[in-house]
């Protein structure tokens, strides 16, 4: 989890790009990136990108965002992991490409450079990326296609402003608050707000699945890449695809990417066929690796709803290094102002 921002003053009348307004969203965004933090503004003070790190792939300040490419014709400020970055890698250097990182960001520079916004058929992964392109004057975003990683987005009619999270928008200022009777209906009806709306007339969410590109005549209409509901009703046209040993070798094939990483690898274990399904193949993948953690809530002590003596089985079983975090009610009530600051905005 790492956190972007950015700023395009893309309007001849707007004021330049205020590196202060970037810091301040940047420092929002701190619980999602305490591993390093950049800010980036382009020679003519038009366009700028903040990021906060969460470093995973590539340690080393090699992958530190913004991160430019052929001095500032592309760059990048990106949240998110590309699972198949590797074999992206060696497809592109086949193709005469060098690299100065071991990161996924840097893949996606070369792959937008390669091929513009059709990059994102080719990625697998959960992202939200946004790219400043010089020499097309403009910024192109893009969010994976289940909605996974956060993107959301303010435009005034001169100065065009996106962040991972809401609080992080309006901590650099310059938009109006007026509330969302979209957002708010939401959170009476459904407990949460849908997207894209937010709790703010003025703030959106890049839909899931979504590219956007914003230019001097403004912010286009989002184009739809990807749409889970037409993949669903794909594979319920076609249920003979999906055999027991389908379903096995689809999962082993998912954690075997999910688990690239350049940091120690973790599950969150229950008592559910779900967390133990994962936690055992993961154990197949990676026996000596994986590390896992049960929340038990005190309340549900000695009661069928206490999950942790037998994920603590599962635990023992798979041989992992195993974690039980009990929580007290008195814990949640002492941070849920906390939480809440940190949620952004009821979401599901």
């Amino acid at each position: 989890m790492c956190g972007i921002a950015g700023l395009f003053a893309y309007d001849g009348s707007a004021a330049p790009v205020d590196r202060d307004a970037l810091r301040r969203m940047n420092d929002a965004m701190i619980a999602r990136g305490p591993d390093g933090e950049g800010i980036w503004v382009a020679d003519n003070s038009r366009t700028g990108f903040a990021h906060r790190r969460l470093s995973i792939i590539d340690l080393s300040d090699s992958g530190a965002q913004p991160m430019e490419m052929d001095g500032g014709r592309l760059v990048i400020t990106y949240n998110g992991e590309i699972y198949n970055f590797r074999e992206l890698r060696t497809e592109l250097e086949q193709q005469g490409r060098r690299f100065q990182s071991g990161s996924d960001t840097e893949v996606l520079l070369h792959l937008y450079d390669r091929d513009g916004a059709d990059m994102v058929e080719k990625l697998r992964g959960m992202f939200a990326i946004a790219i400043h392109d010089r020499a097309r004057q403009g910024v192109f975003l893009a969010r994976d296609g289940f909605g996974i990683k956060p993107l959301y987005y303010a435009n005034d009619g001169r100065t065009f402003r996106f962040a991972s999270q809401v609080k992080a928008l309006l901590a650099g200022g310059g938009i109006d608050t007026a509330p969302s009777a979209a957002g708010l209906a939401g959170i009476y009806v459904w407990g949460s707000v849908p997207e894209p709306w937010t709790l703010f007339d003025n703030i959106r969410s890049l839909p899931a699945g979504s590219t956007m590109w914003v230019d001097a005549n403004g912010a286009h209409a989002p184009l739809r890449y990807f749409d889970v509901t037409q993949e669903l009703e794909r594979a319920a046209e076609a249920p003979e695809e999906w055999s027991p040993q389908a379903l096995r070798d689809a999962l082993l094939d998912t954690l075997q990417h999910h688990l690239v990483a350049d940091v120690p690898v973790g599950a969150f274990l229950s008592a559910g066929l779900d967390s133990a399904t994962i936690v055992a193949l993961t154990a197949e993948l990676q026996p000596d690796a994986l590390r896992s953690v049960t929340l038990a809530f005190e309340e549900f002590d000695d009661t069928e709803f206490d999950e942790a003596a037998l994920a603590e089985k599962i635990a023992v079983h798979y041989d992992t290094a195993h974690r039980t975090q009990r929580v007290k009610g008195t814990d949640f009530h002492a941070e849920y102002l906390r939480l809440c600051t940190a949620m952004d905005q009821p979401s599901i």
